[in-house]
């Protein structure tokens, strides 16, 4: 499991330095068919095995999502706000997180890889494509974030 995380934590470094983006890497998303997540955002550092949502609170918000997979394009997707995390730390220790907002949807998007769904297969709204570098020229960074709302059913 160490090599793999050292793998996960070396590609997500390398595909960083090239696309300018990246918090997270699934691991199949580097061939492993295993359920490994790797997050790396500022000072927070994880490798979750067997990472799942237990829960998810009543609002979803609107995400332009981006993705290593398709790193040219954005795809608008509807996520849950707010959701409550379980996974199994490299030393054996369950831990739940709360998640709300952009910390939220990524993992949304991580544990998407590690079921085989992108985003592409899961657009929401009209027009929910757009090339990123034309998306950027028109819109601030705060923008791929649409706020929360109460879920339709």
């Amino acid at each position: 499991m160490r090599l793999l995380a050292d793998d996960l934590r070396d590609t997500l470094r390398a595909a960083r330095k090239k696309y300018n983006m990246g918090r997270a890497l699934a691991a199949p998303q580097i061939g492993a068919p295993v359920r490994v997540v790797l997050v790396e955002i500022g000072k927070f550092r994880a490798t979750m095995v067997n990472p799942e949502i237990t829960d998810v609170g009543s609002e979803d918000f609107h995400v332009w999502d981006d993705c290593f997979s398709f790193p040219n394009l954005l795809v608008r997707v509807t996520r849950a706000y707010r959701a409550t995390l379980r996974y199994t730390d490299m030393k054996g220790k369950v831990v739940t997180m709360e998640l709300e907002g952009p910390m939220a949807e990524l993992l949304q998007h991580e544990l998407d890889h590690l079921d085989g769904i992108l985003a592409l297969d899961q657009p929401s709204g009209l027009d929910p494509f757009a090339y990123k570098a034309e998306w950027e020229k028109s819109h601030k960074p705060s923008e791929r974030y649409g706020p929360p709302r109460p879920r339709e059913v």
